[in-house]
């Protein structure tokens, strides 16, 4: 009984980051955006902790995964893409846009796609053992609940459209299946020489999170995608 137990304590965790996501997901589409963040950043430490704790335990197993997998595209693909369909009722549309305008808020779900070929393409790749190679859905998610609650007014305004949120959609969904090398925060140990790219966005990161406060996540998710092109292009 006791082993049975301590198999399932991963999958339970799995289990509460993808309720997390169902509950984010539902906030999103009520357009209660710090909710949807809240529970995507919830979602977020279970995800961590899943994975930590099947490695701890003995415990990692076939199933496991693809309830990982299932779990964060609910939570990182489907919750976010939520929040940005939302959003898009609420974005400023140019006239020309007009007659289309009720079917454009559907391309958000592009997010979800894209969230799933990533997860996908991340279960098979052998590459991605100790960094990634595109964005990390966590990462996408972050990035559009940070964006959406912390810079809500700019979004709705008419220095802002629904052109730049669909072109902002498709940059992002194409970063997750983009072949880019993106390093990984996981520290082997703590020497400066094994790990300097990490210090190096832990050092910027968080005075970006203190100055931008809700909206710091989004600016750290893009100081992370252009630190990872820098340091690809000295590699």
């Amino acid at each position: 009984m006791a082993n049975v137990i301590i198999r399932n304590i991963p999958n339970t965790i799995t289990c509460c980051n993808l309720f997390s996501g169902c509950i984010a997901s539902y906030m999103a589409l009520q357009g209660c955006y710090t909710l949807a963040f809240l529970f995507i950043v919830i979602g977020a430490g279970f995800d961590f902790f899943d994975g930590m704790t099947a490695r701890l335990l003995h415990v990692s197993s076939p199933i496991g995964k693809e309830l990982d997998s299932l779990a964060d595209d609910i939570t990182f693909g489907f919750a976010p893409a939520a929040i940005v369909f939302s959003l898009f009722k609420e974005v400023y549309y140019p006239e020309f846009l007009t007659p289309i305008a009720e079917y454009i808020p559907y391309t958000a779900f592009l997010i979800a796609v894209f969230s799933a070929l990533r997860l996908a393409k991340f279960n098979i790749d052998v590459r991605q053992t100790s960094s990634f190679i595109g964005m990390p859905t966590p990462a996408n998610a972050l990035f559009w609940g940070s964006l959406t609650v912390g810079a809500h007014n700019f979004l709705v305004s008419q220095y802002f459209n629904a052109i730049y949120l669909f072109l902002l959609v498709v940059v992002m969904s194409l970063l997750l299946v983009a072949e880019l090398p993106m390093f990984s925060l996981k520290f082997k140990n703590l020497s400066w020489k094994s790990n300097k790219i990490s210090y190096i966005f832990l050092a910027v990161s968080i005075p970006l999170l203190i100055i931008f406060q809700f909206s710091g996540f989004a600016a750290v998710i893009l100081w992370y995608i252009l630190l990872s092109i820098v340091t690809r292009k000295k590699s």
